[in-house]
């Protein structure tokens, strides 16, 4: 009986001992989160920024297991053009052209799978929605939590337009256009700050 007794108790603790750790959630801070683009072209280049709606990362323990972002695509800015230039080109990419914010006002990243790279580093893998397209994208990232905040930045994120029906003066959709050809690939450096 003694026995018995002995056995239940130690399958318990270790039941116990190996019950997984609960699923954290850290809200995204939209004011303190930022994400920039650069979008190069022939002789040159554009940047600016891109505003944060909404978003979440979720934690098991101190491993970051999953998470989302929308991208409000309606508060597009250049920030390396002022007046008459910079409201032509904003214009040109709210259009349909470019990202025809008038249908599509939100942009969206989910993460799907995450593999470990040392200390603070990862390769996140995820589905990128752009105009209601969406396309898995890797990259790598530094992910870092103390205690109710966590920090995640990935520098220099490609993403090829064109999968997302944005083909306008692509050398591989327009073969002619010579020096008037942009980039197929843009960049996005993500900086989110998130809190329990």
């Amino acid at each position: 009986m003694k026995l018995n007794i002995l056995a239940a108790l130690l399958i318990c603790a270790s039941v116990l001992a190996f019950k997984p750790a609960a699923t954290e959630t850290f809200v995204v801070d939209t004011k303190n989160s930022s994400i920039e683009w650069v979008a190069g072209k022939v002789g040159g280049s554009h940047k600016g920024t891109v505003g944060i709606a909404s978003g979440k990362l979720l934690f098991d323990g101190k491993n970051l297991k999953g998470g989302n972002f929308a991208m409000d695509m309606t508060s597009i800015a250049i920030t390396d053009l002022t007046g008459n230039s910079n409201r032509s080109l904003l214009n040109h990419l709210k259009g349909e052209d470019f990202f025809s914010v008038a249908n599509h006002t939100s942009s969206t990243f989910e993460i799907t799978k995450i593999a470990p790279d040392g200390t603070d580093r990862v390769f996140i893998t995820g589905n990128l929605t752009i105009k209601g397209i969406a396309n898995s994208i890797t990259f790598p990232a530094t992910v870092k939590r103390q205690k109710n905040t966590v920090v995640a930045v990935a520098k220099g994120v490609k993403v090829d337009r064109t999968k997302y029906d944005i083909k306008y003066r692509s050398k591989n959709f327009f073969g002619d256009i010579g020096d008037k050809a942009i980039d197929d690939e843009f960049e996005l450096s993500i900086n989110l700050i998130a809190k329990k």
